[in-house]
């Protein structure tokens, strides 16, 4: 059976909107992509991830109004890379060991090509998801 790498199962669209835009504007953006996640940006630079469900438990949960709180004020700003040459496998660890349901996914000089979540993986045949 050949190998699958992430690149084969990652969600190719990625969407990046500025850290200080507001978690309505970015819910809808998800909405509007059928995604759930953004990449936050600082300028040029990646600065965080945000994740529906950060929304729900980091903002609704705790009553911050989501007219007025920024995507940088909840992003997770530890932002894991993979190769989009790895293994599924490789993926899989690589969210074990970090704790993390998404990975952004780079192409051999470090640009982003691509997400890929437990989502992505729960769609890999078992024998190959190890």
């Amino acid at each position: 059976m050949a190998r699958t790498t992430v690149a084969d199962v990652m969600t190719r669209r990625v969407v990046y909107l500025p850290a200080g835009t507001m978690l309505d504007e970015a819910a809808q953006a998800m909405r509007d992509q059928s995604i759930g996640d953004v990449v936050v940006t600082e300028g040029p630079t990646i600065s965080g991830l945000v994740t529906d469900r950060d929304i729900v438990v980091r903002a609704l949960a705790e009553g911050r109004p989501p007219q007025s709180t920024t995507l940088a004020s909840i992003a997770s700003h530890e932002v894991i890379m993979i190769e989009q040459s790895a293994s599924v496998e490789e993926a899989v660890q690589a969210m074990r060991e970090r704790g993390v349901r998404r990975l952004l996914v780079c192409d051999a000089d470090r640009n982003v090509v691509g997400i890929i979540s437990l989502s992505d993986l729960a769609l890999v045949p078992t024998s190959a998801a190890a």
